[in-house]
């Protein structure tokens, strides 16, 4: 794979259009070692960035144009700046690490074959916003990467990397792993701190903002695993290398997760801006004999797209100019032989299931969102109904304390507009007119597709 500095929607060779930078030595053997790291230039990064003041690396980082990976797309220089300084407080970085959206896996993989990426650019940014303690928040139920993060990190403070008077520089700094108990509310921001502190994970109202009263009532910088792990490269290559990548709003590189029913699923990484169509060219396309139906950009809580949006670019601007948003860019992709109805009910069962029930709006629409989609899909929904699911949906849309409702309202609204006579065909047909026995989706829920809460 080599490195691509632009990308050529001209016929470019698929492996010219990869931007293997996190990725560029999975493959190698104890590829999450410190060794492994030190000898594919791992932490020169840190040592460029120790040279600076923390106020030029700050405005490094946003001169880059590096914005957050994990789902919003927040330019990751501007949150650093907005910490106070000289406030006389203890300021904190965390690190999302609770990745459960549907479809994303991206981070995980990350911290499991390279997770001094993540430590290098810990250490970074805790100098830059002049923090001495940093966590990182991990999804509990992934223990193997939680023991080789541990050991990652008992590398580092050997190494000299953590602890006290890093490589020199006068900066002390302590990171602690810290297991959550696997609930996707947490992977809200507030919510994250909420659990980090010893509380049940529940979104805060806002304000006060993280960055001014976050964890333990401090300034908080709260970031994405990827979106930290990519600082190290940028301090190391240069920011004019970085900005090389990807479109001018949105530079760079990102992991991109393809999934569902694609012939060669896994993570790609490349500049932001390029296409599923070229993802899907250079991953061997759809299953064999098979057709792209429908698929989400940004994982389950991103409104979905069909095949007429295969050349949308990749990235915040092109995504949302199409209607939807990039998210942590999950592409799952489905197939002719998946029912819309189906999958949908599935999602918003999810969202019932995990909604923290803080909100009305979202602990009660997503409970009622749930009882019409199982009845449309068994068969027993009426034309009424598509019209009460859309007017639920607007009801928890822009109205909850967090983005859990509008990621369970997201599956609705798109879905209605691009297959709203799928859903009449459930009506009117008293039942799903698909054999749920040619799609390998949920293959093991025999009984949902009956309606059945399974």
């Amino acid at each position: 794979m080599t490195l691509a500095t632009e990308l050529d929607h001209n016929g470019t060779s698929p492996e010219k259009l990869l931007a293997p930078v996190l990725s560029a030595f999975w493959d190698q053997p104890e590829s999450w070692t410190l060794d492994t790291y030190r000898r594919h230039e791992g932490y020169e990064g840190l040592r460029k960035a120790l040279a600076m003041s923390p106020d030029d690396l700050i405005a490094y980082v946003k001169d880059s144009g590096l914005r957050g990976r994990g789902g919003a797309g927040f330019p990751t220089g501007m949150k650093w700046q907005f910490i106070p300084q000289g406030d006389g407080k203890p300021h904190y970085l965390v690190v999302n690490a609770d990745e459960s959206e549907p479809g994303t896996c991206k981070d995980i993989p990350l911290l499991f074959a390279n997770p001094h990426s993540l430590i290098e650019g810990i250490v970074i940014a805790c100098y830059a916003i002049r923090s001495s303690h940093a966590f990182i928040y991990l999804r509990g139920e992934v223990v193997p990467v939680l023991r080789r993060l541990h050991e990652a990190v008992r590398e580092a403070y050997e190494a000299g990397y953590l602890g006290t008077d890093i490589m020199g520089s006068g900066l002390d700094l302590e990171l602690t792993v810290h297991a959550g108990a696997g609930a996707y509310i947490c992977g809200e921001e507030t919510a994250l701190l909420d659990s980090l502190e010893g509380r049940r994970g529940q979104p805060r109202l806002r304000p006060p903002f993280p960055a001014v009263a976050g964890l333990y009532a401090c300034p908080t910088v709260v970031n994405n695993v990827e979106s930290i792990a990519s600082v190290p490269a940028i301090l190391n290559k240069g920011k004019d290398w970085f900005k090389s990548m990807g479109s001018e709003k949105s530079p760079g590189f990102t992991l991109y997760s393809l999934s569902g029913h694609v012939a060669g699923p896994g993570q790609y990484e490349a500049p932001l801006g390029i296409t599923l169509r070229q993802l899907l060219d250079m991953s061997g396309g759809m299953r064999p004999g098979h057709r792209l139906k429908f698929w989400t950009p940004g994982g389950s809580s991103t409104p979905m797209f069909t095949d007429e949006h295969l050349d949308v670019p990749l990235d915040y601007e092109g995504v949302g100019a199409a209607g939807s948003m990039l998210g942590t860019k999950a592409l799952q992709c489905f197939d002719e032989t998946t029912c819309v109805v189906r999958a949908v009910t599935r999602w918003t069962e999810f969202y019932a299931h995990e909604s923290c029930g803080k909100c009305t709006p979202c602990r009660e629409g997503t409970y009622w969102l749930v009882q019409l989609l199982r009845d449309i899909e068994a068969g027993k929904g009426r034309m009424s109904d598509l019209d009460k699911l859309n007017d639920i949906a607007d009801n928890i849309n822009g109205k909850s304390f967090c983005a859990l409702g509008d990621g369970a309202a997201s599956p609705i609204f798109s879905s209605l507009k691009y297959f709203r006579e799928e859903y009449e065909q459930h009506i009117t047909g008293k039942g799903c007119p698909f054999d749920p026995a040619k799609s390998t989706l949920w293959a093991d829920d025999k009984n949902a597709h009956q309606g059945v809460n399974a």
